[in-house]
């Protein structure tokens, strides 16, 4: 049986929502069946620019990759991009609305409902089967009132539901039990049944445990999937070392200021997954016992994220680096923060003012309340070689230095390279996706002794083989009869 929608909800953050969509797309795409990702709403700072100039959550872009589709901003109609602890920008069919407080948005929540629906509705008219994934877990309490991102939604649309649980971190069955205790009648009974992730060791020990927890629940267990070590797919949103590599004897050291609103870290892994790459993610200057190329990374709060670079004494290590001969890249809300200043005389990302920048470059950027998002694609301004990325920036640059762009792009100039070839910046995220822009940065930074991964084939292969465990590992006939019974239920 095919349903027309499935659902995956976890028992935690990173339980494995996002991966499991990720290959129940593909398990359905393998079958020649029209299948679509959605996730109703997202908090997350890692963002992919859609098909149709919006702007989404990274993993639903993985998961449109995984259906054969190109991102659509149908496909995670509520996006929500921290600024601080208690205030995101609220995106709504992939653009801009405002930055609202979590009381704001609390309020807001029933007006982002009849977003989600609108997308879930052209969604469903278009495809056999849409695989959703929920967001945290449904069992927190004091966001169950008007609740899009879980049970709400699932109850709205009268979705089936699979509960995925992580048994690496210990308590499975506590967490599926507990899990199932917080949810109302109805909601329990939308659950069709369990996958339990990441395990590791001999299954016949388990069985007693998958036992009782179908006795106990009266559901079944669906998939005990196992731990995949060296799995690469794009995380969501927390910062993670999983995808680093071991590097060679001669280690090329990238070094990252870790500031509290970096974006779109995603940015990294291509660099994480080099074999002669060492990224180093530093919070502060005073750990960092040397540097190939310190890269500034994307930012939702560039002003914010400047003053604490200054805080910690990054300024000063930069200059030092420099004087030694070291490189600097900047992007985005990095390469921003090259210039001699930002301006925001809108309040975009806090109060109104401006702020002076490192000086790097001969530049200004003034942040304006239209969001640029698009796809590119092109060459570096000093070599044919290719480069392709996406721009989500709402800051407009200008200033001398951009007389000598670091890229050409089918729809303009990117970017700035220094005159004395030190300090370069770019508004293009994934710049280092593709190979050869990877190693022509590189070797621009001073490092040619190996190759750049292949990316896009390496994801590729993780989609494959996630698609793969799936395949292996579920119970297709205990999934069938749970969807039968699910759809033969009266009330």
């Amino acid at each position: 049986m095919i349903p027309q929608a499935l659902m995956v909800q976890g028992t935690t953050s990173d339980a494995g929502k996002s991966t499991l969509v990720t290959a129940l797309c593909r398990h359905y795409l393998r079958q020649g069946i029209r299948v679509a990702p959605f996730k109703p709403q997202n908090m997350a700072l890692n963002s992919a620019v859609t098909s149709d100039g919006g702007e989404i959550g990274r993993a639903q872009a993985v998961q449109a990759a995984a259906c054969g589709l190109p991102a659509h901003s149908d496909m995670n109609p509520v996006l929500l991009k921290p600024t601080t602890d208690t205030c995101a920008q609220v995106i709504i069919h992939g653009q801009v609305l405002q930055n609202q407080s979590a009381s704001q948005y609390h309020d807001y929540k029933k007006v982002a409902k009849q977003a989600v629906l609108a997308s879930w509705q052209r969604l469903t008219a278009q495809y056999q089967t849409v695989v959703v994934e929920g967001a945290g877990s449904p069992a927190e309490i004091n966001l169950r009132a008007g609740d899009i991102a879980n049970m709400g939604f699932a109850e709205a649309v009268d979705c089936p539901v699979i509960l995925i649980a992580d048994i690496d971190r210990g308590g499975v069955f506590a967490h599926i039990v507990g899990t199932l205790a917080l949810l109302s009648e109805s909601e329990q009974n939308r659950v069709i049944g369990f996958v339990i992730n990441r395990f590791r060791g001999d299954i016949a020990l388990l069985q007693p445990g998958l036992d009782w927890l179908e006795v106990e629940t009266g559901k079944p267990v669906l998939a005990v999937l196992p731990y995949l070590h060296d799995l690469y797919l794009e995380a969501e949103d927390a910062l993670s070392s999983r995808h680093a590599r071991q590097v060679g004897e001669r280690q090329f050291t990238l070094v990252v200021p870790h500031l509290p609103s970096f974006s779109n870290h995603t940015d990294f892994d291509p660099l994480q997954l080099h074999p002669g790459v060492q990224v180093v993610f530093a919070k502060s200057p005073e750990a960092i016992r040397g540097a190939d190329l310190i890269v500034l990374p994307g930012s939702k709060s560039v002003r914010r994220d400047l003053a604490r670079l200054r805080q910690q004494g990054w300024d000063v290590f930069l200059r030092r680096h420099l004087r030694y001969g070291g490189k600097i890249l900047g992007v985005c809300g990095g390469f921003q923060m090259l210039g001699k200043a930002i301006h925001d005389p809108h309040g975009l990302e806090g109060e109104v003012g401006s702020a002076a920048g490192l000086g790097l470059l001969d530049m200004e950027t003034t942040l304006h309340p239209q969001k640029c998002l698009r796809q590119v694609r092109g060459v570096f301004a000093e070599q044919v070689v290719p480069v392709a990325g996406y721009e989500i920036h709402m800051g407009l640059s200008s200033g001398p230095a951009l007389a000598r762009p670091l890229f050409k792009l089918e729809g303009g100039d990117d970017g700035a390279l220094s005159a004395d070839d030190q300090v370069a910046g770019s508004y293009l995220h994934g710049l280092f996706d593709l190979p050869e822009a990877c190693n022509t940065l590189l070797a621009w930074a001073g490092y040619r002794q190996r190759q750049a991964v292949d990316f896009n084939a390496l994801r590729e292969a993780g989609i494959n083989r996630i698609a793969d465990s799936w395949a292996v590992h579920c119970d297709e006939a205990k999934l069938k009869s749970a969807l039968a019974r699910f759809y033969a239920r009266s009330y």
